[in-house]
């Protein structure tokens, strides 16, 4: 399980992004949705929309399950985790004081 320092670090890393940002806000508007459907929404290709989605499943913020359509053809359907980000002083310092030891020495 990761450290909740560390977590933040990779959830603040993938949201820093405008095509993040607008992938989040249309899944949490339109809900669980495919690949080619979402790309074409968000007006990006659908290999540079897979990027994205890797990061925001890497860091927590998105899910996915693959189905296969009534036609047998697989689709990989994407939807918001749930997650909550709070950045009052005192909880960056806390989230300072949780890093790993990795995260900690990555900064030097």
């Amino acid at each position: 399980m990761k450290r909740h320092g560390d977590w933040l670090l990779e959830a603040l890393a993938a949201l820093a992004n405008p095509h993040r940002l607008r992938i989040v806000e249309a899944l949490q508007n339109n809900g669980r949705t495919y690949v080619s459907q979402l790309a074409r929404e968000i007006g990006i290709s659908r290999p540079l929309l897979h990027l994205h989605l890797k990061k925001l499943e890497e860091a927590g913020l998105v899910m996915s399950q693959l189905e296969l359509s009534s036609d047998g053809k697989a689709l990989n359907f994407f939807q918001t985790a749930p997650f909550e980000i709070v950045l009052t002083p005192s909880d960056v310092a806390d989230a300072a004081h949780s890093l790993s030891p990795a995260s900690k020495a990555s900064d030097t």
